[in-house]
């Protein structure tokens, strides 16, 4: 069939039904090869030549990923960073970009170190503002706008199609961080990005034992081009066992992010109100200040992070999170255990994030389970 017949659920329960031809598997098999047999004639009518750039073991996941964000193509990396990168390495030296204030903290300390020095203009900004991106864009200069939504830790969202209409107005391509959303609740493409990008190490293999990243594009054009070009002379490739980890993670994204989705509301609505928390970040609250758009450009739920600001400051939320049993204090989200952890601890004392935060990854353990094992930390804080 197909795939833009399809629902998301079935394109990633089956991999686009693709089969091993050579022996009918319903499972492919992992391509290890490096290199591959060049014809009489001296040429590669296979299409592979070196697996770096031409690795047969990225084309199912690939296709599949692309599949669900809508995408012309997709191409793998060794992690989200070499992802995330890639796209900021294939502008040129001086050209300006606009990337949110508060992201995920790795790509962020980058751009503001190795990028800057490389020469890119960066200028960090409300992006939740359209009139604060409006003010920062410059038209001719800015050629990029980069947009995380909801964005690390802080769960604040971007509209993504007014961000697009402005960055697109000065000539700008407008890539987006969709990591937290995943392809399931939100698909940037729809309302206008260029690129898609994701850390496949969370959601999309979800089961913490891999490092990997993606990009998706909506046009093979020669600025894709240029960051495939990146991918395989920096090498910043994905190995074979991994791609096959990644697509079978893939099979079951849609119950993990359903399950998820649906928890994470259920204990951001249960500590709303709650005497030891200053507040709750989750886009599904009602009163948080991106809900409106979040309920706008995400369907199926508000994903699986949160974020609790605990009353006492940053030594009671250290405390609460030293008392948490069934929740892992462990740096990562989207797989199938709840993590939770002191953003600020990890960030350093650079970091705006503020120190009285925990982060919260929400796994598909019982909902209930996890309630009472936060209750249960935050009264242990307390002693």
């Amino acid at each position: 069939m197909d795939p833009k017949t399809l629902q998301p659920d079935s394109i990633a329960a089956q991999g686009l039904g693709w089969i091993d031809e050579a022996t009918r598997a319903v499972t492919p098999p992992i391509h290890v090869s490096s290199t591959y047999l060049r014809d009489p004639d001296n040429q590669y009518r296979s299409g592979r030549i070196y697996a770096r750039a031409d690795n047969p073991a990225f084309d199912q996941a690939e296709a599949v990923i692309a599949a669900l964000e809508q995408g012309a193509q997709a191409a793998l990396f060794a992690s989200g960073m070499a992802a995330a990168t890639a796209v900021f390495q294939a502008l040129a030296p001086g050209d300006h970009v606009l990337a949110p204030r508060v992201m995920y903290w790795s790509l962020r300390n980058w751009l503001m170190n190795f990028a800057t020095h490389w020469g890119l203009k960066v200028e960090l900004i409300d992006m939740a503002d359209p009139a604060a991106v409006q003010a920062a864009i410059q038209p001719g200069k800015t050629k990029l706008v980069w947009v995380e939504t909801p964005a690390n830790p802080l769960w604040t969202v971007t509209d993504i199609a007014a961000t697009a209409q402005i960055a697109h107005a000065a000539g700008a391509l407008l890539a987006v961080d969709s990591t937290v959303a995943t392809p399931l609740l939100t698909r940037p493409i729809e309302h206008g990005a260029d690129i898609v990008m994701h850390a496949a190490t969370k959601y999309l293999n979800g089961h913490s034992d891999l490092i990997a990243g993606v990009l998706v594009t909506v046009h093979d054009d020669d600025f894709w081009k240029r960051i495939k070009s990146i991918r395989a002379q920096l090498g910043g490739t994905l190995g074979s066992f991994e791609a096959w980890l990644l697509l079978r993670g893939l099979r079951t994204l849609h119950l993990r992010v359903q399950r998820a989705s649906q928890s994470a509301l259920l204990i951001a609505g249960h500590f709303a109100a709650h005497a030891q928390i200053e507040a709750v970040l989750y886009p599904g609250l009602p009163g948080f200040a991106g809900h409106d758009i979040a309920a706008r450009q995400m369907q199926g739920g508000f994903g699986g992070m949160l974020s609790l600001r605990i009353q006492g400051g940053e030594a009671a939320a250290i405390a609460t999170a030293a008392n948490v049993k069934l929740w892992k204090r462990a740096t990562s989200l989207g797989g199938t255990e709840s993590l939770i952890e002191h953003r600020a601890s990890i960030e350093g004392p650079s970091s705006p994030v503020p120190t009285d935060l925990l982060r919260l990854s929400v796994g598909i353990e019982d909902a209930g389970d996890l309630i009472d094992d936060l209750q249960q930390a935050l009264r242990a804080a307390q002693r």
